[in-house]
């Protein structure tokens, strides 16, 4: 079903151009697989920034310094 949707997509971007739109079903297709690539990436590094995030604001509000330096590096104890 998401194929479909992006070859449908394609297509209609591609008949704008006047064209059969058998060219742009394909590159629809091709950028739909590439989506579903990347989106698991990017919401596993959404995921682990804020969890980094959090952890840096409690350890801040627990102990009232930042734990990163200001040349981005963790600082000593």
């Amino acid at each position: 079903m998401a194929n479909l949707l992006g070859a449908l997509i394609g297509a209609a971007i591609d008949r704008q151009d006047g064209d059969s739109g058998i060219k742009g079903a394909i590159i629809g297709t091709v950028a739909e697989s590439a989506i579903r690539a990347v989106v698991p990436l990017v919401a596993t590094f959404a995921i682990g920034w804020a969890v980094q995030y959090g952890i840096r604001k409690g350890f801040q509000a627990i102990s009232g310094q930042d734990p990163v330096g200001s040349d981005g590096r963790l600082q000593s104890s």
